[in-house]
């Protein structure tokens, strides 16, 4: 499964511009993104992760809390976690388990940036932009250093695909397809500067 994904996503970023400058003025509602955040009630998926020399398999849930809080648990088959986090309606995070080999802080900060950008909780829209190619529209929103950007097709309809870019280029490149009743059935996330792979199926409960 991980490699079909990491196929998908070297495919989808062949095509995506990562020089966001170059691209041309358009308007619109930023906002209107947020109409493909997925409605992960209490979701379950199949997992593959490969991070920092590690194959990783096994479920991964994806709950929101009474409080609109979500939570992340990661775990094999019979039960054991690997890692459980908590994203929390005002932009705080909380690390509640992680297992030594993925405790280290860049990992974690890897995967916190990579969550947040499949869940779509960009909130900062004060400084975001819209642009267009001939193909896509994009809606980019700058970071400290870099930026999150979400592809869509330009009438609005499909998600193309989402960055995560620094200053010059791509460095992570998330799909999601198959939505069905607001939730993406495949989602693949692939990190083009070092192995850092997640491929998410879901399981129909």
């Amino acid at each position: 499964m991980r490699y079909l994904l990491l196929s998908s996503c070297l495919i989808i970023l062949a095509g995506c511009s990562s020089v966001y400058k170059n691209l041309q003025p358009a308007t619109g509602n930023i906002n209107y993104i947020q109409k493909f955040k997925p409605d992960f009630k209490n979701t379950l998926y199949k997992a593959e992760i490969d991070v920092v020399g590690h194959h990783l398999s096994g479920l991964l849930l994806i709950k929101t809390l009474p409080d609109s809080s979500i939570r992340m648990v990661f775990s094999n088959e019979i039960g054991f976690k690997f890692f459980d986090f908590e994203f929390r309606l005002n932009g705080g995070f909380k690390v509640l388990y992680v297992i030594k080999q993925m405790g280290k802080k860049p990992v974690i900060k890897t995967l916190k940036k990579d969550f947040e950008l499949i869940l779509l909780l960009e909130r900062d829209t004060q400084n975001a932009y819209l642009r267009k190619d001939d193909n896509s529209m994009y809606y980019i929103f700058p970071k400290e250093k870099g930026s999150f950007c979400y592809i869509t097709d330009l009438n609005g309809t499909e998600m193309k695909a989402m960055e995560i870019s620094s200053p010059h280029k791509p460095i992570v490149l998330a799909i999601m397809k198959n939505y069905t009743s607001d939730i993406p059935d495949t989602i693949g996330i692939t990190h083009t500067n070092f192995n850092f792979i997640i491929g998410l199926k879901k399981i129909e409960r």
